[in-house]
């Protein structure tokens, strides 16, 4: 009886050192080199992440890029210098939860906070009254909606947007399909206050690497960057609290959707086919049907959720063709 007490102690301990946690990974120099090119500002009592990188002479044009879940600003670093190319401006922030931004625990994660977060950021930059064009992606997709909405309602110190362009984001929840591991810590409770300790970076690697294609898999050092970005700020405890966005999409779906279909921005839709989280042709259908105005590029077949890394190429000339075309 002594020794089976002795071998289930000893296979607890390294479970217990996954539940307290080893110390977050050491930045790779790609990683350090984009947090030491970023600054912060605070906003309220928290301090976010933002980059905002001079770009092309001869334009006038100000982007501002919005990232999605569970990673940071970081999901744009291969398109980052076309970018500057063709924009004045390029700023791009880590939303407050993610990446380099602080990570507050306990506290109530919300689309409409990480709203405000853009826009404080752009009165901090003398933007506010500049029109402004976003790109977003995922989660970054939601947020623009709360943009897009305050905007056609001239909310105080809204952004005055000039164009929008969507990627993969779950903007209709009817035809949204969250990965298991999200329907079951997006609820909270002690469940979700377990796994999100004991995951380490096999089981993240495993649930992201299902959301890119097949032939356009991360690399081992993309994943490594992406899983230390989660990690800064002991940020995979609030993975769960985060996720509170999937509920949100379906509590508000009117404010958003309705805010796309009643807009004139330009819009734009770029659309990785082979995403299983907005799958093809459920999605596409759906967003054509309800934004018969919207201008849609469908990347290659083989491309997936995060089109912006596995296609950067692609992503960009089709971005920079919408931002041409008006």
């Amino acid at each position: 009886m002594k020794e089976w007490w002795i071998q289930v102690g000893l296979l607890m301990l390294p479970l217990l050192a996954v539940y307290l946690h080893i110390p977050p990974p050491k930045l790779s120099p790609a990683l350090h080199s984009w947090r030491s090119s970023g600054s912060f500002f605070t906003y309220k009592t928290q301090n976010i992440f933002f980059r905002d990188s001079p770009g092309a002479v001869g334009s006038s044009d100000i982007v501002v890029l919005l990232h999605g879940f569970p990673t940071s600003s970081y999901d744009w670093y291969k398109i980052w210098e076309g970018l500057t190319q063709r924009f004045h401006r390029v700023i791009a922030l880590d939303f407050v939860g993610f990446g380099f931004s602080d990570k507050p625990r306990p506290h109530s994660y919300s689309i409409f906070e990480q709203a405000s977060i853009v826009e404080s950021l752009l009165r901090h930059l003398g933007l506010l009254n500049q029109r402004i064009n976003l790109l977003s992606h995922d989660y970054g997709d939601t947020v623009a909606q709360e943009l897009l909405y305050r905007y056609e309602q001239n909310r105080t110190g809204c952004i005055l947007i000039n164009s929008l362009c969507l990627s993969n984001g779950g903007i209709f929840p009817e035809a949204y399909y969250p990965r298991c591991i999200q329907k079951i810590l997006k609820d909270g409770g002690l469940l979700s206050a377990i796994i999100t300790r004991l995951t380490n970076y096999f089981i993240f690697t495993k649930s992201l690497t299902e959301v890119f294609g097949p032939h356009t898999q991360p690399t081992e050092a993309e994943l490594w960057d992406m899983w230390t970005a989660l990690r800064t700020n002991d940020g995979n405890l609030v993975v769960d609290s985060l996720l509170d966005y999937i509920n949100q999409r379906k509590q508000h779906r009117d404010r958003w959707v309705g805010a796309l279909q009643s807009t004139s921005v330009p819009l734009h839709m770029i659309y990785g086919p082979l995403d299983p989280v907005n799958p093809h042709p459920e999605f596409l259908r759906l967003y054509k049907q309800m934004l018969p105005t919207s201008t849609v590029t469908v990347l290659d077949d083989h491309i997936s959720h995060y089109p912006q890394l596995e296609e950067p190429q692609g992503f960009l000339n089709a971005y920079l063709n919408f931002i041409n075309s008006f």
